[in-house]
């Protein structure tokens, strides 16, 4: 029923829009610290990330992490070989915990964010260490998805905690015109709830930890089958296919459900308003009674099972 009533869709980018398989594309590392890749890969791959798994893709060996945390939507902290690593995003690093980049590695930074790649920032023991540029492809399905949804519901919403540069190469490429970039998970939560107070039925699309109290708040949270745990459990569907396009036949299912339903209602209150007062003036025998009982319910199982041919 939530589905068939969806008239706006919030898409989540990465894992969703995109292959979940980001790559670590290029580096900026200080002389005095030439492990800070090391040190980076260690305690991103604790978390459930896509930037992580990038991460974990590239080493050959992983250092264990101690006092790992998480901060969502920011990035993540731990204690590796008894150095106090902390990696996420650069504005984060600056604002928190009092990180000091140099100008060159902010050009850096610009210059890879304006290539629309998302940059993690790195800081060993309270200096910076390091810079990251991260990128990940786009699906093949997701340009059909996004022009199917578009026909289907409307105009879709790209909500993603990345880069504005890094979010709008992606829109563009989909042909996607909205988008809200540089959100934290609260932030997405705001995004749906505006939708709902605008009177939408609002469905929310994502893979991710980060997407998880967005997919509870809409009226439909869709998770994609390979992500993270949590987003599954917040959501309402999961997506086995991992395809974005399931979300355009799930739709397009509950709607013809909905009519198949009315459809099947109406056959079997018309006959029954038919049939009951013959039967009671003794004009229909129990035979034939009979025999029409058993062809509505065929009819209402053969309509019914015309669903099969949707997908």
């Amino acid at each position: 029923e939530s589905t068939r009533k969806v008239d706006s869709i919030v898409l989540d980018k990465t894992g969703t829009l995109t292959q979940g398989r980001m790559s670590v594309l290029d580096a900026l590392i200080e002389a005095d610290r030439p492990d800070t890749y090391e040190l980076t890969a260690a305690v991103e791959t604790a978390s459930e990330h896509p930037i992580g798994r990038a991460f974990a893709a590239a080493t050959n060996e992983i250092r264990p992490v101690e006092a790992f945390s998480s901060t969502q939507g920011q990035g993540v902290r731990g204690v590796v070989d008894g150095s106090t690593v902390v990696t996420g995003r650069p504005s984060w690093l600056v604002q928190e915990w009092s990180i000091s980049i140099p100008p060159t590695a902010h050009d850096w930074i610009d210059d890879q964010r304006e290539r629309g790649r998302t940059v993690v920032a790195t800081a060993v023991d309270g200096s910076f260490g390091g810079a990251f540029a991260i990128a990940d492809a786009v699906k093949d399905s997701s340009a059909q998805a996004v022009s199917e949804i578009q026909e289907l519901v409307g105009e879709p919403l790209l909500v993603t905690g990345d880069n504005a540069h890094s979010a709008q190469a992606v829109a563009d490429q989909l042909g996607i015109g909205s988008v809200v970039a540089d959100v934290l998970p609260e932030s997405k939560i705001a995004v749906v709830r505006d939708l709902q107070a605008q009177g939408k039925c609002v469905a929310m699309v994502g893979d991710g930890v980060n997407d998880a109290a967005a997919l509870a708040a809409a009226d439909l949270g869709i998770s994609m089958g390979a992500g993270s745990d949590v987003a599954v459990h917040a959501s309402d569907l999961t997506l086995m296919r991992n395809d974005l396009t399931s979300v355009v036949e799930a739709i397009e299912l509950s709607r013809r459900t909905l009519r198949t339903i009315k459809v099947n209602l109406l056959w079997a209150f018309g006959y029954n308003v038919a049939a009951v007062p013959l039967a009671m003036s003794g004009q229909l025998s129990p035979l034939v009674a009979g025999l029409a009982m058993v062809l509505s319910s065929v009819f209402v199982v053969s309509n019914s099972l015309r669903l099969r041919t949707t997908t």
